[in-house]
C-alpha cells in the first residue's frame, strides 16, 4: 500500500497544486492554456523522442496488446453511445461526444506520470507505442462518427494527425535512434531539461484546467460516462491482456493503466469544436479526473505494480 501511494502521492498532488493555484487566483485565467500548449509542444514530444531513441523495439507487432486495448475501448464508447441515445435522448452530436468521452484516455497529463512511476522504464516502449496509435484512432473514429465519411477531408485530417508533436517525437526518435548518432552534448541538455520538465508541467496545468472546467450538465450521464471510463473499460482490456492474449505482464500492466486513465482534455476540445455537450464532456474530465486517484490505486494494488 505504501508503495501504490508513492506512486499515486506526487501525480495527483501536483494536480491537486495546480488546482488551488487557480482557485486562489494565484495564476491568470486561462493560464492553463498558455502551459499546456508548452507541454504539449515541447516537453512531451521531447521526453517520447528520448525514450524511443533509447528503447528496444519489439521485432514483431504486438498484436494482442492492440487489440485488448481498442476492443476494450470500442466497447466502452459503443455503450456510452448507446446509453447517451437511448436513456437521456441525445442528438447525433452529443451522443458522439460521450462516447468519445468515455473511450479517450488522458495519457499524456496523468497516464505518462502515473504509468512511468509505476513501471519505469519498462513501461516507457509499450506506453508510447499505445500512446501512438492511441491518438490517430480515438480522433479519427470521432470524426468519422461525427462528420459522416462523405463529408470529410482526409488529407486535411491526416496532416493534422501528421504533424501533432507527439507523433513527431516519437517518429524522430525512432528515426534517430536508426542512424546510430547518440544524442550528447547540448542536444542531449536541451532534450532532457524539455522531457524532465514535461511531467510536473502537465500536472499543474492539468489542475489549473480542472478549476476552469467545473461541474455542468447532466450529471448521471456524466456518471455513467465515468464509470464506462475507470471500471469497464480497464476491466476489459485487464480480461483481454491477461485472460485472452499473451504479453509480458508489464505490458499487460501498462495496458490496463491506460485504459483506467481518466476522460482526457481532447473530449473537451472536441466537444468545443463542434458546439455539443461542452458541459458533459468538461464534468466527465472533472469527475473522472476527481475519482481517477481511488481507482488507479485499485488497479495499482490488482496489478501489483509499484514504485520501479
Amino acid at each position: 500500500m505504501i508503495a501504490i501511494i508513492s506512486v499515486i502521492l506526487p501525480v495527483f498532488g501536483l494536480l491537486g497544486l495546480g488546482f488551488l493555484a487557480a482557485h486562489f487566483r494565484f495564476m491568470a485565467e486561462h493560464s492553463d492554456e498558455s502551459l499546456s500548449r508548452f507541454v504539449f509542444a515541447f516537453c512531451l514530444p521531447a521526453l517520447i523522442f528520448r525514450t524511443m531513441e533509447r528503447a528496444v523495439l519489439p521485432q514483431a507487432q504486438p498484436w494482442g496488446y492492440w487489440i485488448s486495448f481498442f476492443v476494450a475501448c470500442a466497447i466502452a464508447w459503443g455503450l456510452a453511445m448507446l446509453i447517451a441515445r437511448r436513456s437521456f435522448r441525445t442528438n447525433h452530436a452529443e451522443t458522439v461526444v460521450a462516447g468519445f468521452s468515455a473511450g479517450q484516455s488522458n495519457t499524456a497529463f496523468v497516464g505518462i506520470p502515473l504509468i512511468l512511476n509505476a513501471y519505469g522504464d519498462s513501461g516507457a516502449v509499450p506506453l508510447f507505442l499505445l500512446m501512438a496509435v492511441h491518438l490517430p484512432i480515438t480522433m479519427t473514429s470521432a470524426v468519422l462518427l461525427m462528420e459522416g465519411r462523405d463529408r470529410i477531408r482526409f488529407g486535411i485530417l491526416g496532416r493534422r494527425l501528421l504533424f501533432n508533436p507527439m507523433m513527431i517525437g516519437l517518429v524522430g526518435g525512432v528515426v534517430w535512434r536508426a542512424t546510430g548518432l547518440g544524442v550528447a552534448g547540448p542536444l542531449n541538455t536541451v532534450v532532457s531539461e524539455l522531457a524532465d520538465a514535461s511531467i510536473p508541467c502537465a500536472l499543474f496545468a492539468m489542475g489549473l484546467a480542472l478549476h476552469r472546467f467545473g461541474l455542468k450538465g447532466q450529471m448521471k450521464l456524466v456518471g455513467i460516462i465515468t464509470f464506462l471510463k475507470l471500471i469497464l473499460h480497464p476491466s476489459l482490456v485487464w480480461l483481454f491482456a491477461f485472460k485472452v492474449f499473451t504479453m509480458p505482464p508489464v505490458w499487460a500492466g501498462v495496458a490496463v493503466l491506460f485504459a483506467a486513465m481518466p476522460t482526457g482534455i481532447n473530449a473537451y476540445l472536441f466537444a468545443g469544436h463542434h458546439k455539443a455537450a461542452e458541459s458533459t464532456a468538461s464534468s466527465a474530465i472533472a469527475i473522472s479526473t476527481g475519482l481517477a486517484p481511488f481507482s488507479a490505486a485499485l488497479w495499482l494494488w490488482l496489478l501489483h505494480a509499484g514504485v520501479h
